[in-house]
């Protein structure tokens, strides 16, 4: 994911070092809606889609 709009230097290494722990020692793959890599996806692509448009606002 290359998206970095509104994100903080520190947010982006702590989401990615949890992305790569949940790859090597997390559970085993699961459905797209229990998946935790996947959820945590989700939820980064709310925040981005939600600072987008605060500053499209303001």
């Amino acid at each position: 994911m290359r998206n970095r709009d509104g994100l903080t230097l520190g947010y982006r290494f702590k989401w990615r070092l949890n992305w790569l722990l949940l790859t090597v020692a997390g559970p085993a793959q699961q459905s797209d809606d229990t998946d935790p890599r996947r959820r945590m996806e989700r939820e980064r692509a709310a925040l981005v889609a939600q600072l987008r448009a605060e500053r499209a606002q303001g």
